[in-house]
């Protein structure tokens, strides 16, 4: 957006109806807000005007829809984790319940045994009925093997039946985090959809603003601002960065574009610190989240720059006071003084 104050707000109504029309999908009344009601444009002032206040709504709402697709995206990849933890939970049932078939057959055989033999296998049984010192020890010493298989027989069943169990737990959980990831990406999906439906209604509203702009308003648009300052950034990156940004002087502002010829404000950014080497998200909201704050006092170039609360916009800092930014819909990558509604700065080149 532009940095002159914005005291007119563009028509709704359009808007509105656009957005109840084309989304019915369960997001509660008020989560997207829309321009209130506004009368045409008697002047071209009066168009430039409510043509930065719808651009910077539609701005908003760009931001607000990227924001919805990484947390649709993140959630896509939660319930694909959850699904595969499902999965494994699953076959560990499985296998943890063939293991207590397994060992129930066995303990069963020695539950069979014990009953037929009866008080014959114990050692009582062994003394009277052996025909030496010697027999007697050797009975003994089976019974004892007898008894030591039965009770490993025994502790692995139980074993078994304790896997079982604990592996059904672990199947219920995960397929509960499964259906809670299935169920919130589809809010977020819903959620997602209602944005990009306002975000369309917006641009309708922009497109028909600008045929009411000036002959002069339009120029101003395509203007690239200028000379740079010239000041050498600290870093390298920082450097590469801005060299890169101001290579795309003139490129076309498009909603939602990351290079390499047409960027919003945020894909602009992220093209030209991606060309450094640095990787940084996708909104100037995330964005102003990352590396470190700079107070507006010490702005070196190469540092990123937002506006409004909560950020809508982002810039790079060239120095004396200005940045090169990707604007609004109409305009086109340029050089600009630091707008009126500036609210803070991040370092990510240090």
């Amino acid at each position: 957006m532009q940095s002159q104050p914005i005291k007119r707000v563009v028509a709704g109504a359009i808007a509105a109806a656009a957005v109840i029309t084309m989304v019915g999908v369960g997001v509660p009344a008020g989560a997207i807000t829309l321009p209130a009601l506004q009368n045409p444009p008697t002047n071209s002032a009066d168009a430039l005007a409510q043509y930065r206040a719808a651009a910077q709504q539609a701005e908003q709402l760009n931001e607000d829809k990227l924001k919805a697709q990484d947390d649709f995206n993140a959630k896509q990849a939660d319930l694909a984790r959850a699904n595969g933890d499902l999965a494994a939970a699953n076959q560990k049932l499985q296998a943890a319940q063939a293991d207590a078939a397994k060992f129930q057959v066995v303990v069963d055989q020695f539950a069979d045994a014990s009953f037929v033999t009866g008080a014959q296998m114990n050692k009582l049984s062994a003394l009277l009925t052996g025909t030496s010192a010697q027999d007697f020890l050797d009975r003994s010493s089976a019974l004892a093997v007898l008894a030591e298989d039965k009770n490993r027989a025994l502790q692995s069943y139980t074993d078994a039946v304790n896997a079982a169990a604990a592996a059904a737990q672990q199947a219920t959980d995960a397929r509960n985090r499964a259906q809670q990831a299935t169920d919130q990406s589809q809010q977020l999906l819903n959620d997602l959809n209602a944005r990009s439906a306002a975000l369309q209604a917006q641009l309708s509203q922009l497109q028909q603003l600008s045929t009411k702009l000036s002959a002069a308003d339009k120029a101003a648009q395509h203007d690239t601002g200028g000379a740079a300052p010239g000041l050498p950034a600290p870093t390298s990156a920082a450097q590469t960065a801005i060299n890169v940004a101001l290579g795309k002087l003139g490129s076309s502002y498009v909603w939602g574009a990351t290079g390499p010829s047409t960027f919003d404000c945020s894909g602009l950014t992220q093209y030209a610190y991606g060309k450094a080497g640095i990787s940084l998200p996708r909104t100037s909201q995330a964005q102003s989240t990352v590396g470190k704050a700079v107070p507006r006092a010490q702005l070196q170039p190469g540092d990123l720059v937002f506006f409004g609360s909560p950020v809508h916009h982002v810039g790079i800092y060239l120095g004396d006071g200005k940045m090169v930014h990707a604007p609004d819909t109409g305009d086109v990558v340029k050089i600009s003084p630091l707008q009126n509604d500036y609210s803070g700065a991040r370092r990510v080149a240090y």
